[in-house]
This record gives structure tokens, C-alpha cells and sequence, in this order.
């Protein structure tokens, strides 16, 4: 007679081990994610609910569908990272990933970008932008080398001086304290050589030292002091367009390279696009603003031809010093061939 077999019963310490073998899968599944999330952390000057931001936001919802989930992007706006300068020191420090810039930040990466907003060298939209597209290969190579990859090229609009007296000619700016980006002084010694009284100021204290009379003139794109409410403090703007603020969304070369490389080329692609909205949004944007503003009490101060020269060749006797100083010396000579073909194959300067 066969006796029926049973489950043999574990012992004690068999249970023991089982059971912890279990509870150690849980706790590994419980802190490993299904997929490995990258943090890219993207600061930016520009304001929270702006439609510039709005923008950014809707790119950074981009990466995250694009990537499924693989990428997500936390942006600092408004400047609570700081201005230009400090969002690049803390890329280099890790501590932040990318940066919408303008061409101080990526001047504080390599000055050649300085050669895009060399004041009253461009008279168009167009002419900038043909230097771009045949510089963009040695900036890109260049910025690049020093660590960061650069997703797009865009800009703020026309820099025009704002002030709380009027200018219209260089004499008049002469008279005034002007700000100046903070921890830049090769910039300082070209205004100071000119006859000019620059204050170094980070650009996140603008609105406080208008206010306090610190300084009492700067030099924004008219989008920049409607959003950032500066004309409010300097009710007169010189019409006169002084440069492009180019800039460039820039992200370490260390983080883009741990983005998994099937992926690279849509968000690529995604910001490229945010890039040629935000240019569509300034150029767009620049008469509205300025009319706007102008029913709150702007002053547009007129600046006729004679005069216009007058600025022109003030700037002129300063390139020597902006092409040994600010801008190096063969991506300058590069930007001036380049715009001076681009006016002989189209006939000649055209205004903006």
C-alpha cells in the first residue's frame, strides 16, 4: 500500500530567506523606474506667463512626449536662476542644465557670438541672419568644443535706448548713467572710451535701479520693456534700432550626450521650431509693443538722417576697439565679408 505523498513543509529558515529575497526585489523595483528619467533643468530671463515662456512650455511638454517620458524638462523663468552670466556659471557647475541666452550668456562661453550684435553693423532682419546661417558652422564648432551643444538660434528684437531724458543724439546718452551686463568690462573700457558712463549691473536689478535712479538709461528691445515693464521707469525710447539681441538656447555637452541618441534628433528638431516661433513672436511683435507702450506715455524720441550718421560713426571709431576687445578678430573681419556680400547681392542695405 502506497502512502499518498505530501508537500513537504520549509523550514524556518528556508521561509526566512524567501521571504527576503522577496522583500529585497520589492525595495529594488520600488527605486529602479521602468525607464530611466534624464532632468534637463532649463533657466531663462524670460517672465513667467510671457508668451515667450509659453513657448518654452509647450517645447518642454514636446520633449517629454517625444522622449516618452524619458526626458523631462523644469524651467526657471523670470531670471530666479539669475541673469546670463550666473546661468552659465551654473551649467558649468552642474547645477543647471541649458539656458535660453542672449548673447551675454553665450559671450560668457566664447565671445564670437559678439560679432551678431556689433551696434549699427546690420540694418536687417535678413542681413543678421545671412551672417548667422554662414558663421553658424565655426560658432557651433566653437561652442562645442568648450562643452555645449547649441538647439537653436533666436532673438529678442531691436535694442533701443530707454530713458528718462530724451536722446537723440550721442551727447544726450553721454549725459546719463547707462547699465551695462555686470562682469563684462572689456564692454565697460569701449563705452568709457567713447564718452559714455555705463553702470555694471546684473540685469535682474534693472528695474531697481531705474527706480532708485541708479541708472537712468539702458538699452532693450522695446518686446523686453513692455514684458519687463521698463518703460514704466524710462518713458522716453530713441528711435533708432542700435542691434539685434541674438541669442541661443544652449545645453552641456555632458547632459545632451545622455539623452539616448534615437531620440536626439527629434528634440532637436522641436526646439529648432521653438527658436523660429520666438523669432516670428519679436518680429512680429516690435511695432505693436512699441504702440502700446505709447498709450501709456512712451515718448518716441525721432532720430533724423544727419543725426542717424552722427550715432553711426561714433560706433565706427569704437569697431577697432570692439574688434580687438569684445569680438575675436577674425570672426569679425568673417561677419563684415559676409554682410558686405550679402549688400551687394541684394543692392545695398535695406532697412529693417
Amino acid at each position: 500500500m502506497h502512502t499518498p505523498l505530501t508537500p513537504s513543509r520549509p523550514t524556518p529558515l528556508a521561509g526566512a530567506r524567501v521571504l527576503f529575497l522577496t522583500l529585497l526585489s520589492i525595495a529594488w523595483l520600488s527605486v529602479m523606474p521602468a525607464r530611466a528619467q534624464i532632468v534637463v533643468k532649463i533657466a531663462t530671463l524670460a517672465p513667467d506667463g510671457s508668451s515667450w515662456h509659453q513657448i518654452l512650455k509647450e517645447t518642454a511638454d514636446k520633449w517629454n512626449k517625444v522622449s516618452g517620458g524619458r526626458v523631462k524638462v523644469i524651467l526657471f523663468a523670470g531670471g530666479v536662476a539669475g541673469d546670463d552670466p550666473d546661468v552659465v556659471r551654473k551649467m558649468r557647475l552642474g547645477t543647471l542644465n541649458a539656458g535660453v541666452l542672449t548673447a551675454v550668456g553665450v559671450g560668457e562661453i566664447d565671445k564670437s557670438v559678439y560679432a551678431l550684435g556689433i551696434p549699427m553693423m546690420y540694418a536687417s532682419y535678413d542681413e543678421v541672419y545671412d551672417v548667422l546661417d554662414k558663421l553658424r558652422p565655426k560658432l557651433e564648432g566653437i561652442l562645442d568644443k568648450k562643452g555645449f551643444v547649441v538647439l537653436n538660434w533666436a532673438d529678442a528684437g531691436w535694442v533701443h535706448f530707454f530713458t528718462q531724458k530724451p536722446v537723440a543724439t550721442p551727447d544726450d546718452l553721454r549725459k546719463l548713467k547707462l547699465f551695462s551686463w555686470a562682469g563684462d568690462p572689456d564692454s565697460i573700457e569701449v563705452w568709457k572710451a567713447a564718452g559714455f558712463n555705463p553702470v555694471p549691473l546684473p540685469s535682474t536689478e534693472i528695474a531697481m535701479a531705474l527706480q532708485t535712479g541708479l541708472v537712468n538709461a539702458l538699452g532693450v528691445p522695446p518686446q523686453v520693456a513692455v514684458i519687463s515693464q521698463y518703460y514704466n521707469y524710462a518713458k522716453n525710447m530713441t528711435d533708432m534700432p542700435w542691434q539685434l539681441l541674438l541669442g541661443a538656447t544652449v545645453i552641456t555637452k555632458a547632459t545632451w550626450e545622455k539623452i539616448p541618441a534615437d531620440i536626439r534628433p527629434q528634440l532637436a528638431a522641436a526646439m529648432r521650431e521653438a527658436g523660429t516661433r520666438l523669432q516670428d513672436e519679436m518680429r512680429k511683435g516690435g511695432e505693436r509693443d512699441v504702440e502700446a507702450m505709447k498709450k501709456r506715455g512712451l515718448n518716441v524720441v525721432p532720430v533724423d538722417a544727419k543725426t542717424r550718421e552722427l550715432w553711426r560713426k561714433t560706433v565706427e571709431n569704437a569697431y577697432p576697439m570692439i574688434r580687438a576687445k569684445i569680438v575675436p578678430a577674425d570672426v569679425f573681419d568673417d561677419a563684415m565679408k559676409y554682410r558686405d556680400e550679402y549688400r551687394k547681392r541684394t543692392g545695398g542695405a535695406n532697412p529693417r
